[in-house]
């Protein structure tokens, strides 16, 4: 090859590095000289040793990412649409040659030492697969070797090496073989992948399937936002609606519009809700039906709500699924589950826009008294079954459905306009006598009862008319026949004997007079007889007397209904309002009779509406308080977690005072009278021991209400603390995730709150890490990661973690001399280790004072019996750095980062990235784990998240001569380097 030649394709990528350069003019001027070449041999060699610059270069540099894309471009230029056979087998080796012998280059080159290389090989291998055409051909050996390269690559130990071969692997896949290696590949990596960027490159380019679907549905509920938007996205684009269950469909639409990230919520409401839609011909009903509505209401409400707020045109709304006559009422015999969900959630969301939504909201419902009456009249038809009834599973059905859309239309109360009396009053009216109704469902009792007290503005006007209808529900008014006495019944025996015989005088004289033919008085005297007939008859049906009497009821459902109605009163009055003679008849007469009633939903209700009116008296919180110990003891587990509810919620608002009862006598019956305890620590005994219950409610509930008083202030214990650790970390707890989710988060809350806090934690370190190092190999215990648990303490009581921090001393300065002390306990024991290594972990300050001396001196001590090697180097270096000897930590992170190589500075730390193994139940501590400063730095340098769709964030756009001076300091230009290689 001559001079003039090397000249030309050193030149063009020269060219290619400017991205002000045409490409497609290169292009063709390099491969015009490629194809007038005999020997392409020497084009070849000097092609590489070009491209090899660019390769080694492991940073994003704009000059490096132009001549990849120039050398993608070049090799695709070869391809020509392959129509005739004739064509193939004419033409194929020219136009194939160079793109396969590049892809030998590169795949003899993927098992490279330096990552950069790797990178640029997958690369490369992915814009040339991603740029052929759909009927471009590769020899099936170079296709196989590809496949077998990128499979190696995607294991590789760098995650940009892992994206770019996952992307290169696309074309590849097989969805209908299940034993499809490429398949298998993408849905470990989705599984076990750390980093976050690979597991976005897997979804943006796995082809969804039956086997790949639950892989992809589970990514919706990853820990990084990126990941959980994509898997959105991959969802509403390739995924059909009838493709998921209606549990995946309801899961998707409830965890994707709560998401804590923003843009979560956007796609979801964006893109995944109208991509359904469109695939059932834009019709909503037909989208509730498929979300089956009747159980899980509230998300269907929150997923036209997010329809709703998208919509352009409000008539299309109305048009939709309403289905409105000229009454604006959906007719009785057309009332679904969807259209009268629909009806709701369309009032209700243009009833929170207030004013700008009133004009509207007029044409949607019809005015109150009508709304009533057509309610009434619905309510009235929904059946009450009897017990043979409810064995029949398609009439429970058909009245199920029938309460469910009753409860939607009571909810419908709510957006009328009620300030009008005349349809105020008409409403008020129809609500107490639904209530009185015997067949309404006991489902619908506390919905009515919301709408009424909602209605009534007076807390006394409340108590009073809700007490009448519990009276009247209680006590209804039953007819009673009252016997006749002898007197009564001897006179009007006479009356009827009297008649008697003067109808059989009457009929002789009629004879007498048809036989004289005197027919005038033969008429007269037929009409008296017919008179006189009627007075008989009426006399000898006339019923006895009767009068009304009130009768109580003490029947199950009967007293169901009072309750739930005493229990929405009392959960709508005002906490400050007293207990007057009316609520204090109603404790007397039905809420404290049904505490020991044989009805376990009986008593239930009742100890609720006991802990709820409770809350409006202390004295009667005191009368009743070891009543509500005893229950939370001894009764069922569901009327025994009401009563400990109860019992916490009077902790949280009166707080330990209210024990002053002496409910110690209660507790302390089966113990020793030298044995004698405050009431407080009775309590805590007691919620102490409810942790351990094999309940898992009641557990639940115990350390939800600890969590609770704990976080509040009403109760200080490092004890209690250390308890609800262990419980989170303990492996029986796995599969609660309530309770799971529910201490993760008022772990980080409460430690964020305030110092005091934070020494609380402080002082429960070691109790746990005590309980840890000597639980027995058959606790569960013994399974948990000390280490995690020690890393949870340290970010918990970080200084830089408190909302409000303070000055002094920090709580790592005190914590680090109780592990000291604890270390000189004991210098041999195996735990030593742990807590050298806490030591180093913690931000223990380094300025002089007598803290610091104490620490030094207890560090000095600890060198002098520890013998183990690396307790003694964790130890130097905590000593040095309280000498100030050693550099400070932002020093040691800068000089860190500038010995680092430019080349490597993106390369993922193995340590960082790779997950531990966890124990079987161990629980890890990313739950709860407060992120350190350097966790919080995006992973941009990391990762490569080219060809994966991500809306960039919004910023200023910086002006054109700033942007041009940032380039040139970044940009790297292999020019340099080419002409340093040619003059050596």
């Amino acid at each position: 090859m001559t001079a003039d030649n090397e000249l030309q394709i050193k030149d063009a990528f020269q060219r290619a590095q400017k991205a002000h350069n045409n490409k497609a003019k290169l292009v063709a001027s390099l491969k015009n000289r490629y194809v007038k070449l005999e020997d392409k041999s020497e084009f070849h060699e000097e092609f590489l040793r070009c491209m090899k610059y660019a390769m080694i270069i492991y940073t994003r540099e704009p000059a490096v990412e132009n001549v990849i894309d120039f050398v993608v471009k070049f090799t695709v230029s070869f391809e020509t649409p392959v129509t005739e056979e004739e064509e193939v087998e004419d033409d194929s080796d020219d136009e194939g040659s160079f793109l396969n012998f590049l892809l030998n280059f590169l795949l003899e080159s993927h098992t490279a030492s330096s990552h950069a290389v790797r990178f640029r090989v997958c690369q490369l291998i992915n814009k040339l697969l991603g740029s052929l055409s759909e009927n471009a051909q590769i020899d099936d050996e170079i296709c196989e070797r590809i496949h077998e390269a990128m499979l190696i690559r995607v294991t590789d130990k760098y995650p940009n090496v892992r994206i770019q071969a996952a992307l290169a692997m696309a074309r590849l896949q097989d969805p209908n073989d299940p034993e499809c290696p490429t398949i298998k590949a993408y849905m470990l990596l989705l599984d076990n992948d750390s980093n976050a960027e690979v597991r976005r490159a897997v979804l943006s380019c796995i082809a969804p399937s039956a086997q790949t679907l639950a892989k992809i549905y589970k990514r919706t509920r990853d820990v990084k936002d990126k990941v959980r938007k994509l898997a959105y996205q991959v969802m509403a684009e390739k995924v059909h609606i009838r493709a998921l269950t209606i549990a995946q469909r309801v899961s998707l639409l409830q965890q994707g519009l709560n998401d804590s990230a923003d843009s979560v919520k956007e796609v979801v409401k964006l893109s995944l809700l109208p991509a359904w839609l469109r695939l059932l011909q834009d019709d909503v009903l037909q989208l509730l039906h498929r979300l089956d509505v009747e159980n899980c209401a509230d998300t269907a409400v929150s997923a036209l709500h997010a329809l709703f707020s998208t919509a352009t045109n409000p008539d299309d709304l109305l048009q939709q699924g309403a289905q409105l006559d000229e009454r604006k009422l959906i007719p009785v015999d057309a009332l679904t589950c969807e259209n009268v969900l629909y009806w709701r959630s369309l009032c209700e969301f243009v009833k929170a826009k207030g004013d700008e939504g009133e004009e509207f909201l007029e044409k949607l419902l019809p005015e109150p008294a009508i709304f009533a009456e057509y309610l009434y009249s619905y309510l009235k038809s929904i059946p009450l079954l009897t017990e043979e009834q409810r064995a029949d599973m398609g009439q429970l059905e058909l009245v199920m459905t029938k309460e469910f859309i009753g409860q939607q239309l009571i909810l419908l109360v709510g957006c009328l306009d009620t300030t009008e009396e005349g349809g105020r009053k008409r409403v008020l009216t129809v609500l107490q006598e639904m209530l009185l109704l015997p067949n309404t469902p006991l489902s619908l009792i506390g919905q009515l009862v919301q709408k009424l007290v909602g209605i009534l503005r007076d807390d006394q006007q409340r108590i009073a008319v809700v007490a009448e209808i519990i009276s009247d529900v209680r006590e209804p008014m039953v007819p009673i026949l009252e016997s006749e006495n002898d007197n009564e019944k001897r006179k009007k025996q006479v009356k009827l004997a009297e008649m008697k015989v003067c109808i059989m005088e009457c009929k002789q004289e009629l004879e007498e007079c048809i036989s004289h033919e005197d027919f005038a008085r033969a008429a007269e005297l037929k009409e008296s007889i017919a008179q006189l007939e009627e007075r008989r008859k009426c006399l000898e049906l006339e019923p006895d007397h009767t009068k009304e009497q009130r009768v109580e009821k003490n029947d199950p459902e009967t007293l169901l209904k009072c309750l739930t109605m005493c229990s929405e009163l009392l959960k709508q009055m005002n906490i400050n309002r007293r207990i007057c003679p009316t609520i204090t008849a109603i404790i007397e007469s039905l809420i404290l009779p049904s505490v020991s009633n044989a009805n376990p939903a009986v008593r239930n209700m009742a100890v609720v509406c006991l802990g709820t009116v409770a809350l409006h008296s202390k004295d009667l919180a005191n009368t009743h308080l070891v009543l509500l110990l005893q229950i939370t003891q001894l009764d069922e587990p569901k009327i025994r977690i009401s009563a400990l509810r109860a019992l916490i919620d009077q902790l949280l608002l009166n707080g330990l005072r209210i024990l002053q009862a002496k409910p110690s006598e209660l507790l302390d019956s089966d113990r020793p009278v030298e044995e004698e305890e405050s009431p407080v620590q009775n309590i805590l005994k007691m919620l102490s021991e409810f942790l351990d219950s094999e309940i898992c409610e009641l557990r639940t509930e115990t350390a939800e209400g600890l969590a609770k008083l704990m976080y509040c202030g009403r109760i200080v214990s490092a004890k209690l603390l250390s308890r609800l650790v262990l419980l989170w970390y303990n492996p029986v707890t796995e599969e609660d995730q309530r309770l799971r989710h529910c201490l993760g988060v008022f772990l980080q809350l409460y430690a964020r709150e305030s110092r005091t806090h934070q020494e609380c934690v402080e002082e429960s370190f070691l109790p746990t890490m005590r309980t840890l190092f000597n639980a027995p190999a058959t606790s569960p215990l013994s399974e948990i990661d000390s280490s995690n648990v020690a890393e949870l303490f340290i970010e918990l009581t970080r200084p830089s973690g408190l909302l409000q921090p303070v000055q002094g001393a920090s709580v790592h300065d005190s914590l680090a001399v109780r592990v000291c002390n604890e270390v000189l306990r004991d210098p041999d024991a195996p735990e030593v280790r742990l807590y050298c290594k806490t030591l180093g972990s913690l931000e223990i300050s380094n300025e002089p004072g007598p803290a610091n001396q104490e620490l030094q001196q207890l560090l000095t001590e600890i060198l002098q019996e520890v013998k183990d090697k690396y307790c003694v180097r964790a130890l130097e270096k905590v000593l040095n750095q309280l000498k100030g000897s050693s550099r400070s930590k932002a020093a040691a992170q800068d000089a860190v980062l500038t010995a680092v190589d430019d080349n490597a500075s993106e390369a993922v730390n193995e340590d960082e990235t790779k997950p531990k193994r966890a124990r079987r139940g161990q629980r890890k501590t990313t739950a709860a784990k407060v992120p350190k400063k350097s966790e919080l730095k995006g992973h941009s340098d990391e990762s490569d998240e080219e060809n994966v769709p991500e809306t960039p964030p919004p910023s200023v756009r910086p002006s054109r001569r700033a942007k041009a001076a940032a380039l040139d300091k970044t940009k790297q230009d292999l020019t340099l380097l080419m002409n340093r290689e040619a003059s050596s």
